[in-house]
């Protein structure tokens, strides 16, 4: 048993009658979030393999994890099917695709009301040009990462998202001089 079950069984609880049989059930103490996925030493050296190149053949992670290719597939499978494996894509240098701008947004809004929120986030969230979006706190609401061909796309997209939406108090822009490091590898323990 967990720490965390533990502690909580040793808080408020009380006994509740059911038809079948007899549960205990937490009062007053809000549900745990649902745990991460157990993964062992085998799926960690997996996911740094993907992490690296995931169009690696399973034949060859299997060797270097000491697998057959048939359970590595299993287990990338498990993975991608609870969702620790989020997405298998493909990492563009936007500078080849004529995309060498990359911009930060610290956006503001006037109002946090529940149903406004969720507005901005669904409008980024389908606002190409935004390559990264997160809700935060301070100051900003959100932060944003964009990328865009020249400052003439992005006054037009300034437009669009902030200008033309009454819930922006204020947005401060900061240009990228340099790409000193981008990457979505995640840390994994050892």
């Amino acid at each position: 048993m967990a720490v965390s079950e533990t502690i909580l069984q040793d808080r408020r609880k009380e006994r509740c009658n059911w038809a079948s049989e007899m549960q205990v059930c937490f009062t007053g103490i809000p549900p745990l979030p649902p745990s991460p996925a157990s993964l062992d030493s085998f799926d960690l050296a997996i996911l740094a393999i993907l992490q690296r190149d995931n169009t690696t053949p399973q034949r060859l992670i299997g060797e270097a994890v000491n697998l057959s290719a048939p359970a590595v597939q299993r287990r990338i499978k498990r993975m991608e099917q609870t969702g620790v494996i989020a997405s298998n894509v493909a990492i563009i240098e936007p500078t080849a695709v004529g995309q060498p701008i990359t911009i930060f947004v610290e956006v503001e809004l006037e109002s946090e009301r529940t149903e406004l929120i969720d507005a901005a986030k669904r409008q980024f969230s389908e606002t190409p040009e935004v390559q990264q979006c997160y809700y935060v706190t301070g100051e900003a609401d959100f932060i944003l990462v964009i990328t865009v061909a020249d400052m003439g796309a992005y006054e037009a997209l300034t437009r669009k998202l902030f200008f033309g939406s009454n819930n922006v108090r204020k947005f401060r822009t900061f240009v990228a001089m340099d790409r000193v490091k981008v990457g979505l590898t995640v840390p994994l323990a050892d």
